[in-house]
């Protein structure tokens, strides 16, 4: 779901950019020492879950596991992602530097959304229920950002939108995909480390 370097006009670039300002700042403000190796190992999920991608036209198809990342971080989730999008660019080109903005907010935007509408959800009731909550999570952040990767195209120009329906239409397999493995992971932190999005839950009260 990154979008390639040279797809986006300048206004489209410049308010990603500022957007993505933004949200690293609030992220960074709500990020507390107990959360920091949640960060990173999400992060890394990021980066490796992105690895298998398949190019289309100015975007690509692959997994994020954004949501994930929002239902356990919430707004720290936008550093989080934006660290493994600055890496994917720098060591394999995936994007590229001046839509990092852009892509930052299309993915960690989503993320942050998801954790602020369900992670108070996925600590009630067994961990069973939380993971269909979980699982509603992933595959809204995942939705959320096709929809934002498809806008950005519109918003770029009238040639981009057969593109922007493609990308709209190719990822709903992976939107699918993405909300199973969010519920798979998690019912397993339900069971294993449920103070994962408790701690989440009071960072937002």
């Amino acid at each position: 779901m990154h979008i390639v370097d040279g797809a986006l006009t300048g206004p489209v670039v410049i308010g990603g950019a500022v957007l993505a300002a933004g949200g690293i700042a609030m992220g960074l403000r709500q990020l507390p020492l107990e959360k920091i190796p949640a960060a990173g190992v999400l992060s890394a999920s990021f980066f490796v879950a992105s690895l298998i991608h398949v190019p289309l036209g100015p975007s690509s198809v692959h997994l994020i596991l954004n949501g994930l990342a929002g239902l356990v971080l919430g707004w720290a989730a936008f550093p989080a992602l934006f660290v493994g999008l600055v890496l994917q660019a720098v060591f394999f080109g995936f994007g590229g530097l001046t839509v990092l903005g852009v892509n930052a907010v299309n993915i960690a935007g989503p993320a942050v959304l998801a954790g602020l509408l369900f992670s108070r959800l996925i600590t009630r009731g067994t961990p069973a229920q939380g993971a269909v909550w979980g699982g509603v999570g992933g595959a809204f952040a995942s939705g959320l950002t096709t929809v934002a990767v498809a806008a950005c195209l519109m918003l770029s120009g009238d040639a981009f939108i057969p593109a922007a329906k493609l990308v709209f239409v190719a990822h709903i397999p992976v939107i699918i995909i993405e909300g199973l493995l969010t519920a798979a992971a998690v019912y397993l932190a339900r069971k294993v480390k449920p103070e994962l999005f408790h701690s989440l839950r009071e960072v937002q009260s």
